[in-house]
């Protein structure tokens, strides 16, 4: 079966600074037409902050939609069309204070592709250096090291619920059982 949805007609409900929301009139691979409520946002990147003794760097910050304080590897979103590497080497530094010598791609992810079409690429970065941390104004987060064995029992027991956390971490784990970081 033909799985393409046709795009008859795109329409704006909402224009913010983050977030724009367009609803798309479709035509289903059957011929009968349905609305697509769809998040539009510049994407983002996150980075798994890899130390030569096997520990990642985490932060701790309020996520408003939830109303909980989540434990995430450092991220951000994208300014424009800002360069997927060039965003995650400024988060790293803005969140963590730190640079890394090596940073490899781990691939993209799709948060939510029902609804959202934010991406968000992630990385690993090792040979780390510290430095000051350089928050954006009104950022406020706390900077944890915890080892990457940890942080997958986290994972596993449901105490890191943010999912490209989850994602980024156990690449990372895999690549490391494998010998490829």
């Amino acid at each position: 079966m033909e799985l393409y949805e046709k795009t008859l007609n795109e329409r704006y409900a909402y224009h913010g600074r983050i977030i724009n929301l367009r609803v798309d009139d479709v035509e289903l691979p059957d011929g009968r037409r349905s609305d697509r409520e769809i998040i539009e946002h510049n994407g983002g990147v996150c980075v798994v902050p890899l130390d030569n003794d096997g520990n990642i760097y985490c932060v701790r910050q309020f996520r408003s939609p939830y109303k909980e304080v989540l434990l995430e590897i450092p991220a951000g979103k994208r300014d424009g069309d800002e360069d997927p590497l060039t965003c995650g080497v400024r988060e790293l530094k803005e969140e963590v204070g730190a640079s890394a010598k090596n940073i490899v791609p781990l691939g993209k992810l799709y948060p939510t592709p029902g609804y959202c079409a934010e991406i968000i690429w992630m990385y690993l970065a090792t040979d780390l250096s510290f430095s000051e941390q350089q928050l954006d104004d009104g950022e406020f987060l706390n900077v944890e090291k915890i080892s990457l064995e940890k942080a997958v029992d986290m994972i596993l027991s449901g105490e890191i619920t943010d999912a490209k956390t989850q994602t980024a971490v156990l690449k990372v784990k895999l690549m490391k059982d494998k010998g490829l970081c």
